[in-house]
């Protein structure tokens, strides 16, 4: 994901939106809120949050390491260290190996998942971003924002296997865990879907009238994708055909989209107006509008914990930058220092 918490927050009316997306009025006032906050402090931009339910530990990219959070105490577990343009994690708990992207040296470094410590560095594209493990193939993606490939790894040998052109600027990916893997071009505004053993891509589909698409979610059950766009829009689509069933009003500055089995909700992290859309999958085709939590501006990225149904965004304060250090720009904000907070959003 691109760094975009630094461009001034400016908020605006959504727009129009299919007939098969309601707004329920009596629940919409607040039925999601922050329930609790953790301030991990620390320099540095920060992207993608990852989660590890089983052991209750949260991966968080930011600018030169991937940071390591215990969910239940909300304290600093260790960092993955000496990297550069960090984006995002993944974790294969079964090989106790972890990937994170390092996008501003082109690489994907594997780490030990218990002593945190690197363990071997692969050659990716230009600017890896999202990084996701298939468990039908066995293995990662990492996909390189700066072009228009995928670098795929053999997650047991820590091993480049191949290459995957997209045809496109890659954004967030999901996996269905049975040889597919979706993934958003935010410069086509398409979803490319891959198979992920034959390492091809089989299609595209239009996210019309969805743009600049970044977040992407996926109801497995139900055969659903949600991709959040930057003109405030969650387009849904049939995860078999590609056919677009229903598209959703969400906040501005979307970047992270995520979904909960067990609620049957989808989120929307909005981080220029510092919300979530909160989005109630009633069918397969019918979806309703139930929340807006307020969170901080900033949150724009997010992960579910799959164990609570609970949300994690990350962010820090902005305050307006000294005259002196940006006099061409009065309204230039930047991050209050040792501010970097993770929220937890719930139902209450």
């Amino acid at each position: 994901m691109n760094f975009r918490f630094l461009v001034p927050l400016v908020v605006a009316a959504v727009g129009g939106f299919s007939a098969s997306v309601s707004v329920d009025a009596k629940q919409a006032e607040s039925t999601y809120k922050v329930v609790k906050k953790f301030v991990l402090g620390g320099d540095g931009s920060w992207d993608y949050v990852t989660i590890d339910g089983a052991s209750r530990r949260a991966y968080i990219g930011r600018s030169d390491r991937v940071m390591v959070v215990d969910m239940s105490k909300g304290t600093l577990v260790g960092e993955i260290a000496n990297m550069t343009g960090v984006h995002g994690a993944a974790v294969v708990p079964a090989l106790n190996r972890g990937f994170a992207t390092s996008g501003k040296d082109n690489t994907v470094r594997v780490f030990d998942l218990k002593t945190l410590k690197e363990v071997s560095q692969v050659k990716a594209g230009t600017k890896p971003d999202s990084i996701i493990y298939d468990s039908a193939s066995q293995k990662i993606f990492a996909f390189n924002n700066g072009g228009t490939t995928a670098t795929v790894i053999d997650a047991k040998s820590a091993k480049a296997v191949g290459e995957v052109e997209l045809g496109g600027a890659p954004e967030a990916a999901v996996s269905d865990g049975k040889g597919t893997v979706y993934v958003n071009l935010e410069d086509k505004s398409q979803i490319a879907v891959i198979d992920t053993n034959k390492l091809v891509v089989r299609e595209h589909w239009s996210l019309a009238p969805g743009e600049e698409p970044t977040g992407l979610a996926l109801d497995l059950k139900h055969k659903r994708l949600f991709s959040g766009c930057h003109n405030k829009l969650m387009i849904i689509l049939d995860a078999d055909s590609g056919k677009v069933v229903a598209q959703s009003p969400i906040g501005a500055g979307v970047d992270g989209t995520g979904f909960d089995d067990k609620s049957q909700n989808a989120f929307s992290a909005n981080g220029k107006d510092g919300t979530l859309t909160v989005i109630h999958e009633d069918t397969k085709d019918k979806f309703t509008v139930t929340s807006t939590a307020e969170t901080q501006q900033g949150a724009r990225t997010m992960a579910v914990d799959p164990k609570l149904g609970q949300v994690w965004l990350i962010t820090s304060k902005m305050e307006k930058a000294p005259n002196d250090k940006v006099p061409q720009n009065r309204n230039h904000q930047v991050v209050v220092p040792g501010s970097f907070t993770a929220l937890v959003v719930g139902r209450h």
